[in-house]
């Protein structure tokens, strides 16, 4: 998964590796999928379907999508290969969640490219979720590096397929008095998907395998549900975009000053942030010293919850505060100022409580950064009449990052002999991150 900004139409967003991390992210990404600038400025199957009735359709479904992102790649995966090679587990993980997010940001747009010329989400989204039980079996059954890296670019292609169709509902369905409310459904759907995703992950923390099936299960179930319930209508096939006229797009974007510089910010702090969260697992086993009796996986289960109810009050808080005071760039500055802080906390303690209180002011920070920024570039965008184009272009700086990130981390923890480089480098690239937003001329 690769991390995205919701509500930007269809291929925006890929499968985190955070990404496992938030953002899923995995996953999710290019950003200049088909759909970007062409999502209706009304929801087509509005009529069809209540929003209300919508919002809660869409929590479950990013929900799902969310928490095996997080609890395959964030957990299992990192276990399974771990089990394989424990003394090139570091550069393993590099390797098969970087290849992985390489094919889930160039998938992505594809996917949402027959989503799009089929005029339809619904299949889509079936059929994803039900192909996820057999995909993530295969993941599980495989003994190798090479097959795991393989079968976990096929589970990148089924999630991918789902979360494409299910990311281009909102500009499908809903609304433009109610996207506010359908983008925070959405949203919500990371925090409470990543606290699944860790819980479930320690408890088949012994069992990967039928942690695997459990995950696919989730989402197939998911899939069912959703579709079962959220009537569509068939929207006219919409071709996508060349890919000249995306490289030409994302080059006539970049030349605007502030548009740029925002760019460049989001940019390295979500370089910074992944580069960490990939590896949290093996921090926990390997850099931190834990309280006897708690396991990394139990850890992981702990921290997770902790960082997405800190992300989830400094998102709307930082909102708030940030409309309040109509201060974009300080709010920006400062809550990436507050990511480097809690890296460099881990740095210097390798205490079980020193985790603890990164994970929270970290959540406090990016959680804030990511809410502000969204509403700053929306500010920066280079013309009105391209908003959703360009915002496909920010996501460029979300997906990018990701694929760079496990080749980054693993390069300095090895040549490093350690996880306190990796997150004094961090802290680094989240200060530069924060340092971006000082030359953006049109917001104060």
């Amino acid at each position: 998964m690769v991390l995205s900004s919701p509500g930007t139409g269809a291929g925006t967003g890929s499968g985190p590796g955070t990404g496992s991390g938030p953002g899923a992210g995995s996953g999710p990404g290019a950003g200049s999928g088909p759909g970007a600038g062409s999502a209706p400025t009304t929801g087509s199957g509005s009529a069809a379907w209540p929003t209300r009735g919508l919002l809660p359709l869409l929590l479950l479904g990013n929900t799902a999508m969310y928490s095996l992102y997080i609890g395959v790649a964030g957990v299992l995966l990192a276990l399974q290969i771990e089990a394989i090679d424990p003394a090139e587990k570091v550069a393993n993980l590099g390797l098969v969640a970087g290849v992985s997010a390489i094919f889930a940001t160039v998938f992505n747009p594809v996917a949402g490219a027959l989503s799009d010329r089929s005029g339809r989400r619904n299949p889509w989204i079936l059929a994803g979720g039900l192909l996820a039980v057999p995909v993530m079996l295969l993941l599980g059954s495989v003994h190798t590096v090479l097959l795991v890296t393989v079968a976990w670019c096929l589970g990148q292609a089924v999630m991918n397929v789902y979360q494409a169709a299910i990311t281009s509902v909102v500009p499908d369905r809903v609304p433009l008095a109610a996207r506010g409310k359908a983008s925070a459904a959405v949203g919500l759907g990371l925090p409470i998907g990543s606290t699944i995703g860790a819980l479930v992950g320690a408890a088949f923390s012994e069992d990967y395998r039928t942690g695997y099936l459990v995950f696919g299960a989730v989402v197939a179930v998911a899939s069912v549900i959703f579709t079962s319930l959220a009537r569509e209508e068939r929207t006219p096939a919409r071709a996508p975009m060349p890919a000249k006229a995306q490289i030409a797009a994302f080059g006539s974007a970049l030349k605007d000053h502030d548009f740029r510089w925002a760019f460049i910010g989001r940019a390295l702090l979500v370089l910074g942030y992944f580069a960490v969260s990939g590896f949290q697992l093996y921090i926990l086993k390997d850099h931190t010293d834990l309280p006897a009796g708690l396991s990394a996986e139990e850890a992981v289960a702990v921290l997770m919850p902790v960082n997405s109810v800190a992300m989830v009050v400094s998102t709307v808080l930082g909102g708030w505060l940030s409309d309040r005071f109509d201060r974009r760039k300080l709010f920006v500055g400062a809550s990436a100022g507050l990511a480097a802080a809690a890296l460099v906390v881990p740095a210097l303690s390798t205490s079980w409580p020193a985790m603890l209180v990164f994970s929270v002011v970290n959540g406090l920070g990016f959680g804030c950064y990511m809410a502000v920024d969204t509403a700053l570039v929306t500010m920066v965008l280079p013309k009105a009449e391209d908003a959703a184009r360009d915002m496909g272009v920010l996501n460029v700086a979300n997906a990018g990052p990701q694929i760079v990130a496990p080749f980054v981390a693993s390069a300095v923890v090895s040549a490093g002999g350690g996880y306190t480089p990796l997150f004094v480098v961090a802290a680094v690239l989240s200060v530069l991150g924060a340092l971006a937003v000082r030359p953006i001329r049109s917001v104060r």
